[in-house]
């Protein structure tokens, strides 16, 4: 199937391009060329050759703050959770768009950087809108820090699975990244990592290396 638009044409071409003859070996004219259009077409779509590798990443924040914006008080975490579903289906939904991108990615180091600084401005927006929730909470400002790191990482960690081939289906991708924000969620409900807390009554009486053979015994410590 043709792609539909000059910027999908674009893309499109600059990928057969770039797995052909190489990312260096590849100009703005071959791309223009082989999708048919001009390189005024090309500049009024993207930068340069960067550009037309990755994805619209604005959009895709675009989409999220919006969806966060709206999040009530009782729907924080559906409001994550389909937040980071934005960004997974945009991947799986570019299929094997994605999966080159990630080719090349692993060579260029331009490509490489560009996509690195990409997580620091997911992980910006998730802690802008977490912080508001977060902020008044005992531990709020870190532990907004950290649902905002977990949920980018858990999202990536399963991305990567299946930009790789490790996870091959859809359905499997979704279902392993709904299990990975579980992990990150735990830390927007405020639940401790290490448990309930433990309480020692002791008496007058008892020396000190009772109370500290009580504590352990509570704590679960030999």
């Amino acid at each position: 199937m043709v792609p539909a638009t000059a910027r999908d044409r674009l893309v499109a071409a600059a990928f057969e391009l770039f797995e052909g003859q190489g990312y260096d070996g590849t100009t703005v004219d071959d791309i223009a060329t082989r999708a048919a259009t001009g390189r005024s077409t090309f500049f009024r779509h993207f930068r340069g050759k960067e550009d037309v590798v990755l994805p619209d990443h604005d959009a895709l924040l675009g989409r999220i703050d919006t969806r966060l914006a709206t999040a009530s008080p009782a729907g924080r975490e559906l409001a994550l959770r389909e937040a980071a579903g934005i960004v997974l289906a945009h991947y799986l939904t570019e299929g094997p768009t994605a999966r080159a991108r990630y080719r090349l990615a692993s060579t260029v180091p331009a490509i490489r950087d560009r996509e690195i600084a990409s997580v620091q401005r997911y992980v910006r927006l998730f802690a802008r809108h977490v912080h508001g929730w977060l902020d008044v909470e005992p531990d709020g400002p870190l532990r907004a820090e950290l649902v905002a790191s977990a949920i980018v990482i858990g999202h990536n960690h399963v991305l990567r699975q299946w930009l790789r081939g490790e996870v091959d289906d859809a359905a499997t991708a979704e279902a392993l990244v709904d299990r990975a924000l579980g992990h990150a969620l735990a830390l927007l409900r405020g639940e401790a990592a290490a448990g309930p807390p433990a309480i020692v009554i002791t008496g007058g009486q008892q020396d000190v290396e009772q109370v500290v053979r009580q504590v352990r015994a509570a704590l679960g410590h030999p």
